[in-house]
């Protein structure tokens, strides 16, 4: 036995010792509670204990700060979270990391096992709480013996790392915090191998494609982790490819044969249609990805090969004629290295250019308040990681911003859909990785649902940019409301003084209304903090149509 590993503990300290030592957690996010002291006793000691802890203003943000830690990494973002009113506020953030199958560890309290179940009114008590979150996680387990929590642990990684990930949800009853313990008698977790893709199926995939004349690949975020594969899938192929909102960066920035999270507009969608066949790897091929119009108008004409982990989404909103069951990554490179060095002109780069050009994003009227915002960032900042809200700005990158590497653009736009995302996600991103810029992109009415996490920017001296479209309410909930005949109402809301604010929080702020006047505030940015830069829409948009 390590020396570093006693033999006798209380369950909170075990807890730490497994998350740090055995699963190799850094960083822990939660807001400490009455029910939730003796874990921090385990937290003793600061940066002594190996786990940094990160205090967010609303559990909400702590879930969307760990959500924004996971996808920037591949790594669980892990939260301390309270009995209760802390649960009911989390659950927002964990059915967003459900919908876009974001590993998330949410360890939280629960009242005493002697209690549970039985309506006495006590301090925070939910007639129960592990069904509540069951809805939003992929288990939600009542841990009921102190000796359980290694192998309750070693299911939650089991499922980040080899099923399809999302949030798993472990409550503790609050006296089994410092039960004792024995030591585990490994402290090393189980090596996992992911699910390889069965080879014949992978040769007859690879022969359907050898074959087609018009073959077209749609690339999800479960792609993620293997860029090089992509690659060398799309340019064996040459093929044009479809990169959803998760997998942005897949094929490194301005691929000639990535035509982006594009499939909703017309140009894409005829090609679609005329594919003869098509691989979809690791995408669900849901709404938000595909018919962000909402009329069902994603439709393929050919015969359609899908490879993803979970064996139920390959039954799901498209019928494949051939579905392989694996890791997207490990399909996805098992298929690259079978037709690596293979030579098929089909013409991939002028299907792709044509695409391209009858989509002209950058001649749309529709996108051209935005082009020179983007271009703007990209020039200032080219290897920022891009975090989005469900905003005008966040809408209009989905379709125009390319990165040269996935994991650099994520929003709350696809799948659930929440608001409030933007500003705790890029929080998160930001401590996963200080070695890169982080832009969060939000708009006036959507940060008023995680304002507060400003000062949890300001206490990490995190240096995020928080660029803050104001343009005056729910613009995209009004456009909609005017074009279904509907009177206007509740969406034209009271703003702050935003700068006002910022300042407040002791947050750097400045207003502009201008590209010029955002380069200049881009390139003053602090540091060692944050910097909201305010720009509002109506001078802007005006300023560019003058321009």
């Amino acid at each position: 036995m390590n020396q570093e590993h006693p033999t006798s503990m209380t369950c909170a300290e075990l807890l730490i010792r497994l998350l740090r030592d055995t699963y190799g957690v850094d960083t822990v996010f939660g807001i400490p509670g009455v029910h939730t002291i003796e874990l921090y006793r385990g937290l003793e000691g600061g940066e002594g204990s190996g786990l940094r802890h990160v205090t967010p203003r609303h559990e909400q943000g702590a879930g969307f700060m760990a959500d924004g830690y996971a996808r920037a990494t591949g790594r669980p973002g892990v939260c301390f979270i309270i009995t209760g009113p802390g649960m009911t506020n989390i659950a927002t953030a964990m059915g967003q990391a459900l919908a876009d199958s974001i590993p998330m560890l949410v360890i939280s309290s629960v009242n005493r096992r002697d209690t549970l179940g039985r309506g006495q009114g006590r301090l925070h008590e939910l007639p129960s709480q592990q069904q509540l979150l069951a809805g939003v996680s992929r288990f939600s387990h009542t841990l009921l013996d102190p000796e359980g929590l290694p192998e309750v642990l070693a299911r939650a990684f089991a499922v980040f790392e080899g099923a399809r990930p999302g949030p798993v949800h472990i409550e503790i009853p609050i006296d089994l915090f410092d039960a004792p313990v024995s030591s585990p008698r490994r402290w090393r977790r189980s090596p996992l191998a992911k699910a390889a893709p069965a080879p014949d199926a992978i040769a007859e995939a690879a022969a359907w494609l050898a074959s087609a004349e018009r073959p077209l690949v749609l690339l999800g975020g479960g792609c993620a982790d293997s860029p090089g594969a992509a690659r060398t899938l799309v340019e064996a192929l040459d093929a044009p490819a479809v990169t959803t909102i998760n997998a942005k960066g897949l094929l490194g920035r301005d691929h000639p044969l990535d035509l982006g999270a594009n499939a909703s507009l017309p140009a894409v969608r005829e090609l679609a249609r005329e594919a003869d066949v098509v691989l979809a790897i690791g995408t669900e091929l849901g709404e938000t990805d595909y018919d962000v119009v909402f009329d069902d108008g994603f439709v393929l004409g050919g015969r359609l090969i899908r490879m993803d982990l979970d064996p139920q989404q390959l039954a799901r909103n498209q019928a494949a004629d051939l579905a392989l069951v694996a890791d997207a990554g490990l399909a996805l490179e098992s298929l690259a290295a079978r037709l690596k060095g293979t030579c098929l002109a089909r013409g991939g780069d002028e299907r792709a250019r044509t695409v391209r050009q009858a989509l002209g994003l950058d001649r749309d009227p529709a996108f051209s308040p935005y082009v020179p915002l983007f271009d703007t960032l990209r020039e200032a900042l080219p290897e920022a990681i891009l975090v989005g809200d469900s905003c005008a700005t966040t809408y209009a990158a989905n379709h125009l911003v390319a990165q040269p590497a996935p994991r650099r653009f994520f929003n709350a736009s696809t799948g659930y859909g929440t608001l409030g995302y933007g500003l705790p996600a890029a929080l998160g991103a930001s401590l996963a990785r200080p070695d890169l810029p982080v832009v969060a992109l939000v708009g006036d009415g959507g940060v008023m649902f995680t304002l507060p996490e400003l000062a949890c920017a300001v206490e990490e001296r995190l240096p995020v940019v928080i660029l803050l479209w104001h343009n005056q309410g729910y613009e995209e909930i009004r456009r909609f409301m005017e074009d279904a005949g509907v009177t206007r109402l509740g969406v034209d809301i009271q703003a702050p003084d935003f700068l006002t604010v910022a300042h407040g929080f002791g947050c750097l702020a400045t207003r502009v209304t201008t590209p010029v006047e955002l380069a200049h505030a881009l390139a003053s940015r602090p540091a060692d903090g944050p910097l909201l830069i305010e720009i509002d829409a109506a001078a802007w948009t005006a300023a560019v149509a003058h321009a």
